[in-house]
């Protein structure tokens, strides 16, 4: 099937012929459902905390994180296409809904109005005022959300990925090092690097801390092939081969390259102002110290199991209870070896209040376990959809991860994934149509064999900008 050009194509991307050949017979066959059980709900899988409670593991992270090496993993590289969408329907198609009325009725309340005012055509009328918006003049529609001014202060506005540089201040500093990835397209690479490196002395003065800011791009050996609609391979005009950006699933290999005990990570547009920081800073905290205090005793017990001769219920007990694995009534040591020995994600969940995104669910495992994970509407089945319904939480994509095992090592994380999970999805290149693969989303299918506890926190910790518009919400004024 492959051509010595193809072989060559292949091999210069970082995959291989068995690879690219398993990705054609994903399409081929589908991806199957998740075996979802019910959703996850406050006390069958989500845990509410007392205060206390939550200020005794915010208060371990505080005495811990110097010994720590802590990193806040930011997934920046998509582009704000989405935000800006109803915009370029306006400019290009004439269409002018009302979200077009509300921006043009509230245009001086977006921080970006200064700097839309300075390159205004005089005289711009509504037509003129959104092109420069999302074209000629701010360029927004090309950009990443990171590079779009999200907030204004009086010292000045702040762009979202400033705001990650404030927020890391806040509870990701170790040693007065704060250490922040941002994982970015190769065409923003010089963007981003331009404003932090202009921004990044005034917060080290501000905030006594010294950052240490890395950057990474998907890598091509991530990259899924594109078919016909017939499942054939596609075929560019060159007659060459067509590989697609296999979705952030595939920045599992990103954050696997990092170097650290702890990562937060949290999405580059769920920022919100100064004035309505606190529970967002409170909260990432509890969360880091629940993952400390659950890696503390995982350890101790895989080290009991270890030597040998270790009573098998309590272990069961902190298995079930606190990792949220439901074991089989056959359970033996082994298999709580295998349980124990993995990454943990300590992920907060947002009560649901109608915003689009995945939610916590009760998931049956192939080894007889039931565990939890994060699913979207993609993995389940049409025949399961009521339990979608019947989530009382959803993901606001806000979590802490324990990457290290009982020795000290980094785990290997992609080990624990699940390949079996994924998305087919219809495209088009020049003008023909195509069928695009999506990998497991990161906080999905490639941390699907994660320890994995929920924990239920304020909604006033989310405040994503799905749309331009919601700039004009209360938690971005």
């Amino acid at each position: 099937m492959f051509t010595p050009e193809d072989l060559f194509q292949i091999e210069k991307h970082g995959l291989t012929p068995d690879g690219v050949e398993s990705q054609l017979e994903n399409f081929r066959r589908g991806f199957p459902f998740l075996k979802v059980v019910r959703a996850a709900s406050p006390g069958d899988g989500v845990r509410v905390l007392s205060e206390a409670e939550a200020e005794a593991a915010a208060g371990r992270y505080d005495r811990e994180s110097a010994r720590l090496g802590v990193v806040k993993f930011v997934p920046a590289s998509g582009a704000a296409t989405r935000m800006f969408k109803e915009l370029f329907e306006f400019v290009n198609e004439d269409k002018r809904g009302k979200g077009i009325d509300t921006l043009l009725d509230n245009i001086e309340k977006f921080a970006f109005w200064p700097e839309l005012k300075a390159v205004l055509p005089e005289g711009a009328d509504d037509k003129a005022t959104v092109n420069a918006i999302v074209r000629d003049g701010l360029g927004y529609g090309s950009k990443p959300k990171g590079l779009v001014t999200f907030h204004a202060y009086p010292e000045g506005a702040r762009k979202a990925a400033e705001e990650h540089l404030v927020e890391g201040a806040a509870y990701a500093a170790s040693n007065g090092v704060v250490r922040i990835h941002f994982t970015v397209s190769p065409e923003h690479m010089e963007g981003f690097k331009e404003l932090l490196a202009a921004r990044v002395p005034f917060y080290e003065q501000r905030f006594g801390v010294r950052y240490d800011i890395s950057y990474s791009v998907q890598k091509p050996s991530t990259d899924t092939i594109a078919v016909n609609p017939d499942n054939t391979p596609f075929r560019q005009d060159d007659g060459s081969l067509l590989f697609r950006p296999a979705g952030h699933g595939a920045l599992i290999e990103n954050l696997n390259d990092i170097e650290a005990d702890v990562v937060f990570i949290k999405n580059i547009d769920n920022v919100t102002t100064d004035a309505r920081r606190g529970d967002t800073v409170l909260y990432k905290k509890v969360l880091a110290g629940l993952l400390l205090e659950l890696q503390e005793q995982a350890f101790e017990y895989l080290r009991a199991l270890e030597v040998g001769g270790a009573e098998l219920a309590p272990i069961a007990e902190f298995v079930e209870k606190r990792l949220c694995v439901k074991l089989p009534a056959d359970y033996d040591s082994a298999l709580l070896r295998a349980v124990l020995d993995r990454p943990i994600r300590v992920c907060g969940m947002v009560r649901n209040e109608g915003e689009p995104g995945g939610g916590p669910f009760w998931v049956g495992n192939p080894d007889g376990t039931q565990s939890l994970q994060i699913a979207e509407s993609s993995q389940i089945s049409p025949d399961d959809m009521p339990l979608m319904k019947q989530a009382t939480h959803f993901n606001p994509v806000d979590l802490v991860c324990g990457v290290r095992d009982s020795k000290g090592r980094k785990f290997d994380l992609r080990r624990y994934t699940d390949p079996s999970t994924g998305f087919i999805s219809s495209k088009s290149s020049g003008g023909r149509p195509l069928r695009a693969q999506e990998l497991p989303g990161l906080w999905n299918g490639a941390m699907a064999r994660w320890n994995t506890v929920f924990v239920d926190v304020p909604i006033t910790t989310f405040s994503p900008v799905k749309v331009v518009q919601d700039l004009l919400r209360p938690q971005h004024q």
